[in-house]
């Protein structure tokens, strides 16, 4: 039942993906490179949001704020279907990840009430093996979609399955917050629970390095059909590409679920974070070698695969470590660590999507910027801990 809401979310990024050059030549033809705004629009939206969903939550049960998070996600995927400019659109998909925010955090409240330690982090890699199994029909189902129903189509197929796993969770979900763990919602609580989590360092590395972690799946995500379509030629053949690459991504939520009990959680993530910064590099090295042709697109679909093999290792594993301490907070650090990873690493992620200049050195430069911060960040961790 958390897997489905985190499928919400993937589904609202990935499904996009292949009608981002029809949005752009409709509703902003001048500069259609800015359709990619669409994305990160939604995840700024549910980034700012996060901060305040899973304190209300503490106060109110997670239930109620699931249920009404969903409905404004549901509204503003109907005005982004309604929308008649680009500008509109944004401010759609701004509400719209607004609303996605309370499923999101308080799913992993959810998880942090039920479980704890290793076990919480296996839980969370079953969800995320999910949330990596969705982008590999989103695109198909996007494109199928458009195909019907044009793009706008799109939209309504948000609030179709917003709509089941309301339902859902409205007859099958109960409430994992007792009444007297809750916590009212005042500003010197939030404050005092903020400060609890800033005063923690495992906390405080974890939060950053999850911040980097995002802006790499950001990066990937925004630029892939780019790529695909202007630096390789093959925008027809995305959809069954990215279904491949997310496929043998949803792999390593497999791994990661069997490795975490035995391994740890910082050690897998360290591992993770530190190849990436290697392959990153060898990618913009083959690439300013002048390897191009086929050669060079299945060089890029490999080093496309490891990205998202890295997001089943890490952000489960960071997502745990960072809410172990604070599960007298969970619904306020679920709401912290969410909103500043989530905002930071769309914040890092946007002007490396506008640098997009036809070759893909901005995705692998900027990828391997971001990495190297996490597995620097996750050393440190390793000394405090």
């Amino acid at each position: 039942m958390m897997a489905i809401l985190f499928a919400v979310i993937a589904f609202s990024i990935d499904s996009m993906l292949p009608a981002l050059p029809r949005i752009g030549a409709e509703l902003s033809p001048d500069s259609p490179n800015r359709a990619q705004l669409i994305i990160m629009s939604f995840v700024m939206g549910m980034g700012i949001a996060t901060f305040f969903t899973g304190s209300i939550s503490d106060a109110f049960g997670r239930k109620p704020v699931i249920l009404i998070g969903t409905a404004l996600y549901i509204l503003g995927a109907a005005l982004a279907w309604a929308a008649p400019s680009l500008e509109l659109m944004l401010l759609a998909r701004f509400i719209q990840g607004v609303g996605g925010s309370g499923p999101r955090v308080v799913a992993m409240a959810i998880v942090r009430d039920l479980y704890s330690g290793r076990d919480m982090a296996r839980i969370v890699s079953f969800i995320m093996l999910v949330f990596m199994l969705v982008p590999a029909a989103a695109p198909l189902l996007g494109q199928g979609i458009m195909t019907i129903a044009g793009w706008r189509g799109i939209f309504a197929a948000f609030v179709i399955f917003a709509l089941i796993a309301a339902i859902w969770i409205s007859f099958r979900l109960p409430e994992t917050l007792d009444k007297s763990a809750r916590r009212p919602v005042r500003l010197p609580v939030m404050i005092d629970g903020l400060m609890q989590m800033l005063r923690h360092p495992a906390v405080r590395l974890s939060i950053l390095a999850q911040m980097a972690c995002y802006a790499v799946l950001f990066i990937a995500i925004s630029l892939v059909q780019p790529v695909f379509d202007v630096v390789f030629g093959r925008g027809d053949e995305f959809p069954l590409w990215f279904a491949g690459m997310a496929l043998v991504g949803a792999a390593s939520s497999v791994i990661n679920a069997s490795l975490v009990m035995r391994i740890g959680m910082r050690r897998l993530a360290t591992l993770a974070f530190g190849l990436q910064v290697v392959f990153a590099s060898v990618m913009s090295v083959i690439w300013l070698s002048g390897l191009r042709g086929d050669a060079m697109f299945h060089v890029y679909i490999i080093w496309q695969c490891t990205l998202f093999l890295q997001t089943g290792l890490t952000i489960g594993n960071l997502n745990a470590i960072a809410m172990e301490p604070m599960g007298h907070i969970a619904g306020m650090a679920a709401s912290v660590v969410g909103s500043v990873s989530t905002l930071g690493g769309a914040l890092m992620a946007v002007p490396i999507g506008l640098a997009f200049n036809g070759t893909p050195l901005p995705l692998s430069i900027g990828v391997g910027v971001a990495s190297a911060m996490a597995w620097l960040l996750l050393l440190r961790l390793r000394r405090v801990e």
